[in-house]
């Protein structure tokens, strides 16, 4: 008698309803919902055929013909209820108003097996199995479990007391006892899942969320810190430029132009997630970088040496290399070389500022160890300037 399945989200936050979809930022249309949510009642109705055994019970007791039929007729319009109530706590939005709507059913349902069981005896009592399978899914997992033990307790007390009270009433009927414990454990077994699995669906949308800030937050350090340092370094030289040589003046302040407009169009591509580095666009902005810092540039044009699967972090890696070396190394030459299965970008300056290898290259370390590979940077020591490897 289990009447849910499937989870989607944080259970102090989603509904029956938001439980069989994924999801949870709107409310569809009928039309627009998978199947699971249109036809999640299949899985709360289907047993009610079990109320077969109440129903012919009812009818096989030793009570008059006319109370018999009432009964039977009770535990119909029983079943009735309970499909109707659980169709409507599946559609339902909020846990606490399926809570609402889930005990009002519960004490129609109790008043209608009472009155069956007042005609025709405790054979009636044996519809109370659907009792816990409802109490199971009204409101938040922990009250819903605490009201289908109190609804299974209930039911033994009654049962108990009443068999107890007419003659080999437990040999008769001690079997009523079995259906509503098996009912409650199954139930709460599954009504534990899905609460599990809403836990593990809220933590993994959490991870993604904080996953996708630090990829904007890598990317646009990467572009931003990229460009600026380019735009910088232009517009010095435009600075020295601007009484010696007006025109090429012009021309570098006209680059740092397209230079900042190229940057904006980046960050806004990156914020988007449509933002994907091309090596060989790289390969020509390095040059052009370290041309312009006055640097020598020993930068290979060839992008297909590199294995077609690791170009793109290749290419982010050159970008951060190249900003960091314009940036902080003073050195006057550069060498790039590109491998099958990696990078190397070393130069001959003053090496690399210890919070910029901590700090610097977070980014660029979680993106080569997010693609399976390792990076190397050389230690204060081990030799003039500073030597970046990125190997698979």
């Amino acid at each position: 008698m289990v009447s849910m399945t499937g989870a989607a989200g944080d259970e102090d936050a989603l509904s029956p309803a938001v439980l069989l979809r994924e999801d949870t930022t709107a409310d569809p249309s009928w039309d627009e919902r998978g199947p699971w949510e249109k036809f999640s009642w299949i899985f709360g109705i289907v047993w009610v055929v079990f109320m077969a055994f109440p129903i012919s019970g009812a009818l096989a007791s030793p009570a008059p013909l006319a109370p018999r039929i009432a009964a039977a007729a009770l535990l119909v319009v029983y079943s009735a209820v309970y499909i109707a109530a659980y169709i409507w706590m599946v559609t339902t939005d909020d846990w606490d108003v399926a809570a609402v709507r889930g005990r009002l059913a519960l004490v129609v349902m109790i008043v209608i097996m009472v009155a069956a069981a007042l005609l025709v005896g405790p054979e009636a009592l044996g519809a109370g199995s659907f009792l816990v399978s409802i109490a199971m899914f009204t409101g938040h997992a922990k009250r819903a479990i605490l009201l289908a033990a109190a609804m299974l307790f209930g039911q033994y007390l009654v049962l108990a007391v009443w068999l107890a009270a007419i003659p080999n009433g437990f040999e008769d009927l001690g079997v009523l006892f079995m259906p509503p414990a098996i009912v409650f454990v199954s139930v709460a077994l599954v009504r534990l899942i899905i609460t599990a699995q809403e836990r593990h669906d809220v933590v993994e949308r959490q991870m993604a969320l904080v996953a996708e800030r630090e990829r904007v937050a890598r990317d646009v350090h990467d572009v931003l810190g990229h460009s600026l340092t380019v735009v910088t370094v232009k517009a010095e030289l435009a600075e020295r430029l601007i009484d010696i040589d007006p025109d090429r003046a012009k021309d570098e302040i006209s680059q740092i132009r397209s230079l900042s407009r190229e940057a904006l169009a980046e960050v806004r591509a990156t914020v988007s997630g449509l933002r994907v580095a091309r090596l060989g666009d790289e390969l020509i902005a390095a040059r052009s970088a370290l041309a312009d810092a006055g640097i020598d540039a020993d930068v290979p044009s060839d992008a297909a040496t590199v294995d077609p699967r690791h170009r793109i972090v290749v290419a982010w890696v050159l970008r951060e290399a190249i900003t960091n070396v314009v940036r902080h190394s003073h050195a006057s030459s550069c060498r790039v070389v590109l491998a099958n299965d990696g990078i190397i970008v070393e130069d001959d300056g003053v090496g690399t500022p210890a919070d910029v290898a901590i700090g610097g290259f977070r980014g660029m370390r979680e993106r080569v160890d997010a693609a399976g590979a390792t990076l190397r940077l050389s230690e204060p020591g081990e030799g003039p300037g500073t030597r970046l490897e990125v190997q698979w």
